[in-house]
């Protein structure tokens, strides 16, 4: 009898020591897994960051390129002529297209 006592409490022993070695490998497996997370979403926020400031210049470059100046510029070097008087099309009937 004393002896299935012993052997009953160094079976709830092993078993407890188990269990603590079971979640504390647990809880290191999801510290580690918390950490690489943050450190993910670390690494991101500054990838956004620098996207958004790459983004401010080229919506100021954007701008410059696409500004009035630009045009008259390119207007001049395709070599439109510059129109003084418009002269319309007069139709004489209904339709536009006739047979």
């Amino acid at each position: 009898m004393k002896y299935a006592r012993i052997l009953k409490s160094k079976l709830l022993i092993t078993l407890m020591v188990f269990a603590v070695l079971v979640l504390s490998g647990l809880y290191i497996f999801q510290v580690n897994t918390e950490i690489s997370d943050r450190y993910l979403i670390q690494e991101y926020s500054k990838k956004i960051a620098e996207f958004s400031k790459e983004n401010k210049v080229l919506e100021i470059s954007s701008a410059r390129a696409s500004s009035l100046d630009k045009l008259a510029l390119m207007v001049d070097s395709l070599d439109f002529e510059k129109i003084d008087k418009i002269h319309y099309i007069k139709v004489l009937s209904t339709h536009a297209v006739a047979k």
